[in-house]
């Protein structure tokens, strides 16, 4: 029986589900762009990608997480989906709980439905009843759970998972992050905890005072525009002194090396021609 437990976004990772990209890719610069993704190209690159590369560059992962102790299940087709690949966003682990998203795009639905046969034997599934959250907004923290409010996350769906998590037991307060501009895809596509009281950050994505609330409660390593821009920002701990990154991302590597990190990379370059990376393919099921 699968028991998902997570307490933070670095515990040394036991258990985590990926999807290969499917063959489906999405339509960019169609007459028919849906207006979310046409706000959303002002703040992340969308250029054409090869399925089979993005699933090579999957593999390498996949290896890497399977050579450090990583259980990794592979999820099914989502029939039609552009973004299956990203199982991030349908799902997370909060403690003990395990809340299925209430995606905002109506043709990401398919890809929620692929975790029904690993949810059959959980013994704490919470299906949130109103608003719409996606995993990409949610992070772990402290006491908390921060839930960014871009294009994908209402407020509605913020208060919804706040009244689950409490039903269930979970004594975290749930803590809105908002955004300086429109067109935000996630949250982790702009800060992302990579070690206790450590993150990445892109300061362009955010206001005065949530910029303060961050300074506060983490030592930060900046991400410039060009940087959020190629999604180096989205990254993915998997224990606490070790995080992989997307090759190319010298900088930040740099400056996680030296706050004592453990770094790996991977090359993801064709999975980052649409906004996700490390962190959007990875959806931790088990966290020690």
């Amino acid at each position: 029986m699968l028991t998902p437990h997570a307490t933070s976004e670095y515990g040394t990772l036991r258990h985590v589900a990926m999807r290969y990209a499917g063959d489906v890719t999405p339509d960019l610069d169609g007459p028919d762009v849906h207006p979310v993704l046409a706000r959303q190209k002002a703040t992340s690159t969308w250029r054409p990608y090869t399925p089979a590369t993005v699933r090579a560059q999957q593999d390498g992962l996949i290896h890497l997480l399977r050579s450090r102790g990583t259980e990794v299940t592979l999820l099914g087709e989502a029939p039609g989906c552009s973004a299956q690949h990203y199982p991030r966003d349908i799902a997370v682990v909060i403690d003990h709980v395990l809340v299925v998203a209430r995606l905002n795009s109506e043709h990401r639905l398919p890809e929620a439905d692929a975790l029904a046969p690993l949810l059959a034997d959980v013994p704490h599934v919470v299906h949130l009843d109103e608003g719409t959250i996606e995993g990409g907004d949610v992070m772990l923290h402290t006491g908390m759970v921060l839930v960014g409010l871009g294009e994908e996350t209402s407020p509605t769906g913020v208060r919804a998972l706040q009244r689950a998590l409490a039903h269930h037991g979970v004594e975290r307060e749930v803590r809105p992050v908002r955004f300086a501009v429109d067109g935000i895809v996630h949250l982790d596509d702009h800060f992302t905890i990579v070690a206790p009281d450590t993150a990445l950050i892109h300061r362009g994505a955010f206001p005065p005072d949530q910029l303060r609330w961050f300074e506060q409660h983490f030592d930060l390593v900046d991400v410039s525009d060009d940087e959020a821009w190629a999604v180096q920002a989205n990254v993915l701990a998997i224990a606490p002194g070790a995080v992989v990154v997307a090759a190319g991302s010298d900088r930040i590597a740099a400056q996680l090396a030296a706050r004592g990190l453990e770094v790996l990379t991977v090359d993801y370059s064709e999975v980052t021609r649409i906004p996700g990376s490390l962190r959007c393919t990875t959806l931790p099921l088990t966290r020690a």
